[in-house]
């Protein structure tokens, strides 16, 4: 009689749960809290992408390990790349992941995930080298969750708004994931004195509180397409970047006497043999059923040169936050006062210029871009970014900052003008049941130019540096009493390790020189050699050099951007919008029936 009684009552119980979620979706108010919610989890995510760049001194004070020593070099860039290189190996198969059971679904458990292994990253007890190696395993993990957020929420936004409303909501959310970069500075900067696991355990309420929302408040209303994972295609897609983005890793650390390792067998091998595999992975994709990487889209030109524009865009823009916060730090920080300590914090706050034209220009580019298009403002925002770098180029090693500020404020206008519509474009151009795997493939671009652009950036800076550094440190300590054999052990070390000591916030003499040599010197020079003057002194000059490398680069990068932008077509909405899903689609009311089973 039980079975009866229950059979009717689940049954009216499952059609009130499908009317409830039909009608919130119905909700003109629906689409602002898939952005909000959206939005959040993107923030928090590409938070985390950066939150450890200037937390890091803390944290290896907290775990009691020199990064500069020779052997926990790797332990350092594997730290600052790790959550980098596993996002943008992901995005694409989660993407597709998204389109196959449910955006929402994929979105809901990235946001579980990150939010489990930021607890797990709270309480590292460990000390040492088994405390750095749980930290980067925690954070690739960490970066799943991720992953699988930024892979999905492109996605799940452009479902919910209509084509008329794209910009706006694109724009925002895609702003929220370039200003999190930066404001992952200031967090980190500002908790890490404070107490270094709160670096982490800031993410864990924020977590808490996405999860739960996303879970009771969003609905998937794509059209979800019936398919077969493509095993073969993820396998090499994943060993081959992994190998590529490993290699540049490893290539911008010293190796057998050289100031870099691209003559290190294994990293050319790993850069070889990844750009191989990845070779294969195009071979496959093209016999498989069902691909991942769906090559087909290319064939769509707003897509195409969308996603060249956003590569290019990326390749200037990722690196360059490290060279002007190395720059602050290293210069022009020290030189007005501050201690060494206090620069990374500092160097975050005195960026937030940046920031703020991302925050001025994004969505207005992006409610823009629904009226008239997204090709005029990428373009222009890609040429007023290059003339932020011309502008960066053109200032002194020593430059009043009010100069410095508006370049970066019209460098965060540029990028923000480009940012929102291109992303709008790019999802514009992409049929219904392909929004997953082409937002994945999109995100994926982006997150490998930011990896690639450090290794490029870090390399120019290295060549502009060798050349003329190792001269001026070694007539500078002989200048100043240091013996011979000391100065020239400093003056023959790797640049990399001057610019890391410079990116950690150590004193870059005193680490270098060391407390032995330093005690050996009359008490004035050693106040002289680690004083707030002589480093930054010594190294502008070197350092000039290597910028005017650097900006090169990212003016070149930025121009043909706005070059690709400029044929990416006009306004472009993909042609099925209204058209009804084909029979092996899944509808948008389908999709609420199977949610509230």
């Amino acid at each position: 009689m039980s079975d009866d009684i229950s059979a009717p009552q689940r049954k009216a119980g499952l059609s009130a749960a499908r009317e409830r979620a039909a009608a919130q979706v119905a909700s003109p108010h629906y689409k602002w809290i898939v952005l909000s919610n959206t939005t959040l989890g993107v923030l928090i995510a590409t938070i985390n992408s950066s939150i450890l760049l200037i937390a890091l001194p803390d944290i290896f004070r907290g775990i009691k390990i020199n990064p500069l020593a020779p052997g926990n070099t790797s332990l350092l860039l594997w730290l600052i790349m790790g959550y980098m290189v596993v996002t943008a190996v992901l995005v694409v198969g989660l993407g597709r992941l998204g389109d196959m059971y449910g955006r929402v679904r994929i979105y809901n458990a990235g946001f579980a995930i990150f939010t489990f292994f930021s607890v797990m990253l709270a309480i590292t007890w460990m000390h040492g080298t088994p405390a750095g190696l749980w930290l980067i395993a925690m954070r690739i993990f960490q970066g799943v969750g991720g992953a699988m957020l930024m892979a999905n929420s492109s996605a799940i936004i452009t479902d919910a708004f209509p084509p008329n409303e794209r910009g706006l909501g694109l724009g925002l959310n895609m702003v929220a994931a370039i200003a999190g970069s930066f404001i992952g500075l200031i967090v980190g900067g500002l908790l890490a004195p404070v107490e270094w696991h709160l670096v982490f355990l800031v993410s864990v309420p924020i977590g808490l509180f996405g999860t739960v929302w996303a879970y009771l408040r969003l609905h998937d209303t794509g059209v979800r397409k019936h398919a077969s994972m493509d095993w073969w295609g993820n396998l090499t897609f994943a060993v081959g970047l992994i190998a590529i983005l490993v290699g540049i890793t490893y290539g911008i650390q010293p190796y057998a006497g050289h100031t870099m390792g691209w003559t290190n067998p294994w990293v050319l091998t790993a850069l070889i043999g990844g750009a191989a595999v990845l070779v294969v992975f195009a071979w496959v994709e093209t016999k498989v059923a069902e691909p991942m990487f769906r090559l087909d889209l290319f064939r769509i030109r707003a897509f195409t040169f969308g996603n060249f524009a956003s590569l290019l865009g990326a390749l200037g823009r990722g690196g360059l936050m490290f060279i002007l916060i190395i720059w602050l730090q290293g210069i022009w920080l020290p030189r007005r006062g501050y201690s060494f300590e206090s620069t990374p914090l500092w160097a975050g706050i005195f960026m937030l210029p940046m920031t703020i034209g991302f925050l001025v220009a994004g969505p207005t580019s992006g409610w823009l871009s629904d009226r008239f298009g997204a090709r005029a403002f990428a373009t222009g925002g890609m040429l007023v970014a290059s003339g932020s770098f011309v502008w960066l180029w053109a200032l002194p090693v020593n430059f009043s900052y009010w100069q410095f500020a508006l370049a970066l404020l019209i460098n965060g206008l540029g990028m923000g003008l480009f940012a929102a519509p291109n992303r709008t474009g790019i999802m514009n151009s992409l049929p219904a049941d392909q929004r997953g795997v082409g937002a994945g493939m999109s995100t994926v671009f982006s997150n490998s130019a930011m990896v690639l652009s450090i290794g490029i950036f870090f390399s120019l800076m290295i060549t502009g540096l060798s050349g003329s550094l190792p001269d001026a440190v070694m007539q500078g300590l002989t200048a100043n009493g240091v013996p011979h054999d000391s100065a020239a052990q400093v003056a023959s070390l790797p640049p990399v390790g001057v610019l890391f000591a410079s990116l950690l916030g150590y004193n870059p003499i005193q680490s270098l020189l060391g407390p032995h040599v330093l005690h050996q010197l009359p008490a004035a020079t050693q106040a002289h050699l680690t004083g707030h003057e002589f480093f930054p002194s010594l190294i502008s000059g070197p350092f000039s050099d290597g910028l005017g490398v650097a900006f090169s680069f990212a003016i070149a990068a930025c121009l043909i951007a706005a070059f690709a932008s400029a044929f990416r077509g006009g306004k472009y909405i993909h042609q099925d919008e209204e058209q009804p899903p084909d029979e092996d689609s899944t509808t948008p009311a389908e999709l609420l029936a199977e949610g509230a089973e």
